[in-house]
């Protein structure tokens, strides 16, 4: 079983870069998405949208425009040389639909540059993962409430993006450990549905060996988690994992104590340090995580810490 190795760090931004915003899942209101593009502009970097940042499937809702338009822009903004990052607008629906629209083979021809989101973004993730070889950015899509209505989340991926050297040491108030310990590994996860859903599929790794897994969800009962975390389990995926970071798990019922102690039972088990509640995912005051690093899982001090800088 491979076990999980860095990966290639993008560049680091500066005022003046360029950025892209794309839509490659769910649509969301163009209100939104022009005061997100302000906040970015603010931090002095130039935004350009993508072609079909703004569209609908023509009959789909939940998905921004169709499958091929959404590659386009993606590939478009990978692909632009004056491009230094990638912003995804939303999550929501639609990631492993973009993945099929997409040739590798043509994305390996662009450079490595910063490419951010999360929820549903965690499947293009791991195929810039699987494919690429390439460092992402687990952090805020940019149309969110989140993003939009709360400084710090706002403020963790600007530092993430510009100034990563001050963004070695992750933690929140709320993270403590559920299972105690440290464990040295890479980077590795996101949203637990879409890790789940991308089992045995194309641009999906085979197995987290060696990796520090990120999990977090939304809107989710108990009884699925259990169900997710068990696919997960039994596929043999999380076998070898070094530890596990738990994020936000907002809307889920019946609450917040289920999950822990499932988490406890489910993972508890693996013998690994496990810490709840680190601050990243669909919460306020949302950490920026990166994806593909090498850094200390530390339970008991409740704390992510990296090796090296998100960007370099």
């Amino acid at each position: 079983m491979r076990t999980a190795a860095p990966l290639a760090r993008p560049p680091r931004l500066r005022r003046g870069d360029r950025v892209a915003v794309v839509s490659p899942c769910s649509p969301m209101p163009a209100d939104r998405l022009d005061a997100a593009c302000a906040v970015v502009r603010g931090w002095g970097l130039e935004v350009v949208e993508g072609a079909h940042a703004r569209d609908r499937h023509p009959a789909l809702h939940y998905l921004a425009g169709t499958d091929a338009d959404r590659a386009a822009d993606l590939r478009d903004a990978w692909l632009d040389r004056g491009v230094s990052a990638v912003l995804c607008a939303r999550g929501g629906d639609g990631a492993h639909r973009t993945l099929d629209a997409l040739d590798f083979t043509e994305l390996r021809r662009g450079a490595p540059k910063a490419f951010v989101g999360y929820s549903d973004v965690t499947a293009l993730h791991e195929a810039f993962a699987v494919e690429m070889g390439v460092a992402t950015v687990h952090g805020p899509v940019i149309a969110s409430a989140e993003f939009l209505n709360d400084a710090r989340t706002a403020e963790e991926l600007r530092a993430t993006l510009m100034e990563p050297e001050t963004r070695l040491r992750l933690t929140s108030d709320t993270a403590e450990p559920l299972v105690g310990g440290a464990a040295h590994g890479i980077t590795v996860g996101g949203n637990l549905s879409l890790l789940a859903d991308g089992i045995a599929t194309p641009h999906s790794r085979p197995s987290a060996a060696g990796g520090i897994v990120l999990l977090e969800d939304i809107g989710e009962d108990v009884s699925r988690i259990d169900r997710m975390l068990t696919q997960l389990l039994r596929s043999g995926w999380l076998r070898g994992a070094a530890g596990f970071a738990l994020g936000s798990w907002r809307d889920c019922t019946p609450g917040p104590e289920s999950i822990r102690e499932l988490m406890r039972e489910r993972l508890g088990p693996l013998g690994v340090p496990v810490v709840w509640e680190l601050g990243f995912g669909h919460g306020a005051s949302q950490l920026t995580v990166p994806l593909g690093v090498a850094a200390v899982l530390d339970a008991d001090r409740g704390e992510l810490r990296l090796h090296e800088p998100a960007l370099a």
